[in-house]
């Protein structure tokens, strides 16, 4: 008979619940159906502690009590994008994962991987609201903002707090082959890989105003109008500016193109659009995309995925009704 795989979950007051329970149901339903998981929850002290939702969660045990691991869980919190690592909550991923078969992360807990000096010089992504805190964190890090889940090496980590259901049943299926995920896919109702990166779940473009007038001008004008023309040669001429005055402009301020700008604004509005229920050929005309088509390779560039798949997702979550 195989040895039973063993799996700790690092938990502290503040995690994520949802970043513990999924993962753990992910592991809990392969059983079920054939696996050999032995899973622990583990606090740094021992102690039981208070999930983010108020919820008292009962801790089998501390971490200098557990033997090796195959499996080295940590879950997030939304505190340590804000806040520092505590020296106790570093040393309690530090100590398991020297010795684990794999370490792995979901969301935010990449910020106490990363403290502990776990993610450096390594490929890693987190919630796409932190990515950017991240990467300034654990310069040596390789963030990568689109990504549901990254694995280099034995080092897992995923983004928000859903995206820990994705690894787990990628670390179900490295363990016992795509089968066994499937089925527990299946029973979850959850996707065995999902289409598409985490930003299809990002907020639209947002920062400040920019400083420069005439990048100030630019950006009213595509928001207030994105159906106009706004060829680098029209928005230099109604500026009285040059055409490459004006790039170096945009590259300075918002480290981008007014091309790519333009096409960011009608892509985010198309994004609307399709929220509010309008068809895809209607939100490539309302938000100024010059034919359907070409929305759609913006789309597929951005988010992996057509406009119409995103409509399906995110435009409402009521099921058509059953006559």
């Amino acid at each position: 008979m195989p040895e039973p795989h063993r799996i700790a979950i690092l938990v502290y007051d503040g995690v994520t619940l949802l970043d513990v329970a999924g993962p753990a149901e992910v592991f809990k339903e392969a059983n079920r159906l054939g696996a050999d998981y032995r899973m622990v929850l583990l606090s740094p002290t021992g102690a039981d502690i208070t999930s983010n939702l108020g919820v008292r969660v009962s801790v089998d045990g501390a971490i200098p009590a557990a033997p090796a691991l195959d499996t080295f869980l940590v879950a997030g919190s939304d505190l340590y994008p804000r806040l520092p690592v505590p020296r106790d909550l570093v040393d309690a991923a530090r100590l398991p994962a020297a010795t684990a078969g794999r370490v792995a992360s979901v969301c935010t807990g990449a910020f106490i991987l990363a403290a502990a000096g776990l993610l450096d010089g390594k490929r890693a992504t987190t919630h796409w609201k932190v990515t950017h805190e991240l990467a300034a964190r654990c310069p040596t890090c390789r963030v990568e903002p689109d990504a549901i889940y990254v694995r280099d090496g034995t080092t897992f980590t995923s983004a928000g707090v859903t995206a820990g259901i994705d690894l787990a049943l990628a670390l179900v299926e490295e363990d016992h082959g795509p089968d066994l995920a499937r089925d527990v896919a299946r029973s979850l109702v959850v996707y065995m890989q999902r289409a598409g990166g985490q930003s299809q779940f990002s907020a639209p473009l947002q920062g400040p105003p920019p400083r420069s007038p005439a990048v100030r001008t630019v950006t009213d004008l595509v928001t207030a109008n994105p159906r106009g023309d706004h060829s680098l040669a029209e928005l230099a001429t109604r500026l009285n500016v040059s055409t490459r005055q004006l790039t170096r402009l945009f590259h300075e301020e918002l480290a981008t193109t007014p091309a790519r700008y333009v096409e960011n604004i009608r892509f985010d509005m198309a994004r609307a659009l399709l929220d509010q229920g309008h068809t895809a050929t209607q939100a490539a005309t309302l938000a100024g995309f010059p034919s359907y088509e070409s929305m759609r390779r913006v789309f597929a560039r951005k988010l992996s995925i057509s406009p119409a798949a995103y409509q399906r997702r995110f435009s409402t979550t009521r099921q058509d009704s059953v006559a």
